[in-house]
């Protein structure tokens, strides 16, 4: 039997760094079901946000969480009135989530852009998602993604699979649109991956993107060999 590997966890280690950082031998299961619940919460929260990660940083006295979004004027807000706001919901869920979660620790929200959420994968299948939500016929959502991804600039190859009833068919099934190629069992291969749920009245749609951006150790080489010139 085969078994299937996470394209990032696969990678950790080797082109990919953890997405919580710090390091606690006594607290380690409290503090990983804070990051956990946390993180699914904030995706959830803002979904709008087409949010591509949530990374968390841990000191002893500050909690720092970085938010990736291709939208980053949108949840700063007006002065910043609106990451100021998300920073208290952030508190108040972290002090439900953890009840006896310690009041003195400084808790910072910082917001980063995407520089090129056309090949990113969450922010491709959440666009994907929306499609889907509006009603659009699955196929030509499936080719339009996959014909912008595919011409931005780095992308070598991308795949997209749905599975459920599609198009409100009687029975479920999947389908898939391969252009470029995928090599998923290439360490320094860049494969972003990413996994979404589209809401219809009929049932809901998975939805799958893989995205492959070359490599990594290839790209340095050649950054090396272009300097040496």
């Amino acid at each position: 039997m085969t078994h299937k590997a996470h394209p990032y966890g696969f990678r950790l280690g080797y082109i990919r760094g953890w997405k919580s950082r710090w390091f606690q031998r006594g607290a380690y299961a409290t503090y990983l079901r804070e990051d956990t619940l946390l993180r699914e919460w904030l995706i959830r929260k803002l979904r709008e946000f087409m949010v591509e990660s949530v990374e968390i940083e841990r000191s002893p006295r500050e909690l720092r969480i970085i938010i990736r979004t291709p939208r980053p004027g949108l949840l700063i807000g007006r002065g910043g009135e609106g990451i100021e706001r998300l920073r208290k919901e952030i508190q108040s869920k972290a002090f439900t989530i953890t009840p006896d979660f310690p009041r003195t620790i400084t808790m910072k929200v910082t917001v980063e852009e995407v520089k090129n959420p056309e090949a990113n994968a969450r922010v491709v299948a959440r666009l994907i998602a929306q499609d889907l939500e509006r009603r659009l016929p699955f196929r030509r959502v499936l080719k339009t993604h996959i014909s912008k991804t595919i011409a931005t600039r780095g992308v070598e190859g991308v795949r997209v699979l749905l599975k459920g009833r599609l198009d409100g068919s009687e029975m479920g099934r999947k389908e898939w649109l391969r252009e470029g190629r995928i090599p998923l069992q290439t360490l320094r291969a860049d494969v972003d991956f990413a996994r979404e749920t589209a809401a219809l009245p009929y049932g809901a749609i998975g939805i799958k993107v893989w995205i492959y951006r070359g490599e990594i150790f290839a790209k340095e080489q050649a950054e090396h060999v272009a300097a040496a010139k």
